[in-house]
């Protein structure tokens, strides 16, 4: 097995580690530069780099971004693959093995499909994760399943449960409901699905050492880091049009940093 692929799968036996999304290159250096063990793309934040919106990023136009952020750092990578961006359990097959040739460590699959702007039956969900898992094992990849309900009004959280355990059983590794903040209803998913869960860290999500005491096994950050780092633009260039000051350097990376980032091979 892949070293990084071995090790990816290593990390989701015991403990909680945060796995932070980069939105290209220079990020995901940084991210690795500041010491986590594992990092993960973005689907938001990839989109919002190349001037676009979630989910309106071609296959193509992802895989070359893993196999960049891939080549840039030495950690696992995890990618954030939306719906995989494929009806058929060929299509996801094929994007697949895309993935892991372009460096992936690990992918995700998302229950609802952009194309239909629906959350999918959970028939025809488990079917997919499937298929996905199917396709991740030969490669060795971790695979992430996403139950999207709250991200999309369904908060019945039964109903969510049933899902993640479904795809628990169709072969998934690591179970996510991105929307998840309330310890209890994090509590109750960790309790009910018996297997690896990753929980989003929004505002309002337990610290990372409390999220640990609930048994989560991993943290994520989605586009949030792209959201903060496009906010740290906006207030400079504010200060710069408005004042004509340049106080916003100070928060930026050092000579050093930068140094240490971004020269030498990862």
């Amino acid at each position: 097995m892949d070293p990084l692929r071995k090790r990816f799968r290593e990390l989701h036996s015991a403990g909680t580690f945060v796995m932070p999304n980069a939105w290209d290159v220079g990020s995901a250096r940084v991210l690795r530069q500041a010491g986590f063990a594992a990092l993960a793309t973005t689907s938001s934040g990839l989109a919002a780099s190349l001037g676009k919106r979630d989910q309106q990023v071609t296959r193509d136009e992802l895989v070359a971004h893993v196999a960049a952020v891939a080549a840039a750092v030495d950690v696992p990578l995890s990618v954030d693959s939306e719906w995989l961006f494929a009806d058929s359990a060929e299509g996801i097959a094929e994007t697949v093995g895309l993935l892991a040739a372009a460096g992936a460590s690990g992918l995700s699959i998302e229950d609802y499909n952009p194309v239909t702007g629906s959350v999918q039956s959970l028939s025809v969900s488990a079917e997919r994760v499937g298929a996905a898992a199917e396709a991740a094992r030969r490669h060795d990849l971790v695979l992430t399943a996403r139950a999207e309900n709250l991200l999309y009004g369904h908060t019945d959280l039964d109903d969510t449960i049933t899902r993640l355990i479904a795809y628990r059983d169709a072969g998934a590794d690591v179970l996510f409901a991105p929307g998840l903040t309330a310890r209890q209803d994090i509590t109750r998913v960790v309790e009910a699905v018996r297997a690896p869960v990753n929980v989003l860290a929004l505002g309002g999500t337990p610290s990372v050492a409390e999220l640990s005491a609930l048994g989560v096994r991993r943290v994520s950050t989605g586009g949030s880091l792209a959201w903060a780092a496009y906010g740290a633009l906006r207030d400079a260039a504010r200060e710069l049009l408005e004042s004509g000051t340049t106080g916003y350097r100070s928060r930026g990376l050092t000579s050093a940093e930068v140094e240490s980032a971004f020269t030498g091979r990862p």
